[in-house]
């Protein structure tokens, strides 16, 4: 097959369909790089990521749109892929024998696919200059996306491996928060029954007046005594809740005799040489 007369029959066809416009132009040129690296053999196998990234179509939908509008066309024969793991196979058709527009209906069916004859010159001239190269652009388009599934297939196991454990973390970690949220729960409960079992019962003015008299101490000193702890809300330093009252008086009076001792006591004697009187007489000596 001489490819520039195709190419050239491809071109003047594109001239005249006003339908079409350079998304188009681009999508078969690259279809034409992969029937041009197989050998100019039909069908050829796709991949929509590989086609996207040589054509510079970055739209899926537009990927597709334009695919479909080349089928429906009769510039080639589209069969859809269905199955993630089987790429997609598109037929070209010759265009460099008759450069008028091949009608739809003159279209070979899909179960009768056109096969056309390897020109080897075209072939050296287009795909290969050496031997090397030649085996490289001879590897089948399919081989690619074979290589591609199975690496999809091991990122989606890792990513699933990854999503396993993400989960497992996230369970331990609810389940370390509600150990955590149980046990605060009891030690405010274990708090409050200690508060509300050791609290006893506030006593009322009378008692204490009477508890200071049957030990000999002021009414003046109860008054205080019952004051002082009814503001706090009878909390021994402000913080733990009383649990006999009677031995709070207890300390109150001793703290108060203790108080009363100190303040009574005289600081000491002076010496008396130190002691001076009015009628000194300041010829003595000291």
């Amino acid at each position: 097959m001489n490819y520039i007369k195709h190419l050239t029959g491809f071109f003047e066809k594109v001239a005249i369909d006003k339908s079409l416009n350079p998304t188009h132009v681009s999508l078969y040129i690259a279809l034409f790089q992969f029937w041009n690296c197989n050998r100019f053999k039909n069908p050829i196998s796709i991949s929509r990521d590989e086609v996207m990234r040589i054509s510079k179509i970055s739209s899926k939908a537009t990927y597709h749109k334009c695919l479909k509008n080349l089928h429906s066309l009769g510039y080639i024969n589209y069969e859809p892929s269905y199955n993630p793991f089987k790429g997609s196979h598109v037929y070209l058709f010759n265009f460099s024998d008759d450069l008028k527009p091949i009608q739809k209906s003159e279209r070979k069916p899909k179960n009768e696919p056109l096969f056309e004859q390897v020109d080897e010159q075209a072939l050296n001239k287009s795909c290969t200059s050496d031997k090397t190269s030649s085996e490289q652009a001879l590897v089948p388009s399919i081989n690619y996306i074979n290589n591609t599934n199975n690496l999809n297939i091991e990122n989606v196991s890792n990513l699933n491996e990854q999503a396993k454990n993400f989960e497992e973390i996230n369970n331990s970690t609810l389940k370390n928060k509600t150990e955590e949220e149980k046990e605060k729960k009891f030690r405010e409960k274990k708090k409050e029954f200690f508060v509300t079992s050791s609290v006893v019962e506030k006593p009322i003015l009378e008692e204490v007046k009477s508890y200071f008299q049957e030990n000999n101490f002021p009414e003046l000193e109860a008054q205080k005594f019952f004051n002082y702890f009814s503001s706090n809300g009878w909390l021994v330093g402000g913080k733990t809740p009383m649990v006999d009252w009677h031995a709070a008086a207890q300390n109150w009076i001793l703290n108060s005799i203790n108080f009363k001792d100190n303040t009574t006591n005289s600081p000491p004697n002076r010496p008396k040489h130190l002691n001076t009187t009015t009628d000194k007489d300041y010829s003595e000596p000291l």
